[in-house]
């Protein structure tokens, strides 16, 4: 059963009708594109989808591409040949019915991930997938839930973070869930919501925070949040304690993916947060280091953040994919293919996603230190870095960076950004190219591509080289 809906209150009653039906939910992002859609919905083989009046066009497109396809729900669809209004269906409907006898097992949902390489692959989950995620949200959400919580995230319920972060655990402990139908995060719009309707709880990704601190977004007595959490990408100091001059809180990182999601998270009202780690494993979770081959690493060690079989968030595999479920797993150890390390006391620091791990002169350098770095310098919005082939380092740091409003790119700034990152990191982390971009490339959950920055740099050589 295909979900093509934005956040909205038919959503999420779409996703309970699936599951108290005994069907398995395919949640789909509105701003994908007909091949997208059209790749997803062919492989999970849906047979139902409900979408709405504004998104029909792209799946109408498709139909006779999709012979498993047989019927289409459709928001404010009246009159839409072929389809079934979503409002005149539940009028006509029965006041209950029969509820699947579920078992913990069973296959819920469906959520596609992108890789670096290959076509998107189906995370299929469990449905002991919910009750899995709440000490993963209780904890980081300071104790969720409280009396008088509200609770609301900018991500898309199409993702697994707007959807088990927040929307299917607030409903599970009865708390109301604020839906908001935006094209894009406006950070000025997103703090007059959160005032407007009393959010006591957010989840706010990473560049949903930097776009609030650069636009200046403070809470002058207007908002009243008890708690925030965010996930994604390192948050770093600048961002933990801008934070609390914003809000009055220490936003509290967690770290999952797809796959095993809200693994590790922090609680600073009960274990001190140090800047830029993760925090500690969520309990009823097993996190360790592991090298290529599967073995745990001693404590300080860098290597491959793995999550032990069993485990209640884990999934079942991926949908119709069984070469690269078990490529996913390294005897006992679900690889997350992110690399990190742990400290003596338990404490979980990510270094970047395996492919994104600069090696330069024998060294290997994580992103996220220097981009943390980089962001504390004044000058800077926004920030990624990557590593380019060089000749006689295997590669060097690039830095890739916006600039704050009203501020002008020039080679002095270069040096002085440069000179900011080697006096307080090391020589061989500093960014030895600085380029200054209009925007960085995000995936649709807000994390920096540096993927595609890595073939921007390339195609430009090419051409550099060619001319």
């Amino acid at each position: 059963m295909a979900i093509l809906l934005g956040q909205a209150p038919e959503t999420a009653l779409a996703h309970v009708a699936a599951y108290k039906l005994g069907a398995v939910a395919v949640p789909l992002f509105v701003l994908f594109g007909e091949e997208a859609l059209a790749y997803r919905l062919a492989d999970s083989g849906a047979r139902l989808i409900v979408t709405d009046i504004a998104n029909w066009p792209k799946v109408a497109a498709l139909r006779e591409r999709l012979p498993a396809l047989r019927a289409a729900i459709v928001v404010d669809g009246r009159g839409v040949d072929g389809t079934l209004d979503f409002a005149t269906s539940c009028a006509a409907a029965r006041d209950s019915f029969p509820v699947a006898d579920t078992r913990a097992e069973d296959p819920a949902i469906i959520i596609y991930t992108s890789g670096t390489t290959g076509p998107p692959k189906g995370a299929l989950h469990a449905h002991r997938v919910l009750l899995g995620h709440l000490p993963g949200v209780e904890l980081p959400q300071r104790f969720f839930p409280k009396p008088g919580d509200v609770f609301w995230t900018p991500a898309d319920w199409a993702w697994i973070g707007g959807l088990f972060d927040v929307l299917l655990p607030a409903w599970h402990h009865g708390v109301p869930v604020v839906a908001r139908r935006s094209a894009k995060f406006d950070p000025l719009e997103a703090h007059a919501l959160m005032a407007r309707h009393g959010v006591r709880n957010v989840f706010l990704p990473p560049t949903a925070l930097k776009l609030m601190r650069q636009a200046g977004t403070a809470a002058a007595g207007a908002v009243r949040l008890r708690s925030i959490g965010s996930g994604g990408e390192t948050l770093g100091a600048e961002l933990l304690d801008w934070g609390r001059a914003a809000f009055g809180l220490t936003i509290n990182e967690f770290y999952g993916q797809t796959e095993c999601n809200l693994v590790v998270a922090n609680n600073a009202d009960i274990m001190p947060v140090r800047p830029g780690s993760m925090g500690r494993a969520v309990p009823g979770h097993r996190v360790a280091i592991i090298d290529e081959a599967g073995a745990v690493l001693a404590d300080g060690a860098t290597g491959e953040i793995a999550v032990s079989r069993p485990d209640p968030v884990m999934f079942l595999g991926y949908w119709n994919n069984p070469e690269a479920t078990a490529a996913k797993f390294a005897g006992p150890w679900l690889r997350t293919g992110d690399i990190g390390r742990r400290d003596g006391d338990g404490y979980l620091w990510y270094q970047g996603r395996a492919d994104d791990v600069i090696t330069s002169a024998g060294y290997r350098i994580g992103p996220a230190e220097i981009e943390d770095c980089l962001l504390r310098h004044p000058a800077v919005a926004m920030a990624a870095a990557i590593g380019v082939p060089d000749p006689i380092r295997t590669e060097i740091v690039k830095a890739c960076i916006v600039l704050k409003p009203g501020i002008a790119a020039h080679d002095d700034l270069a040096r002085a950004i440069q000179d900011h990152v080697r006096t307080r990191l090391a020589a061989h982390e500093y960014p030895r190219i600085v380029e200054f971009v209009d925007a960085l490339p995000l995936t649709a959950t807000g994390k920096v591509m540096r993927r595609v920055l890595r073939d921007r740099d390339a195609e430009a050589r090419t051409k550099g080289a060619t001319r």
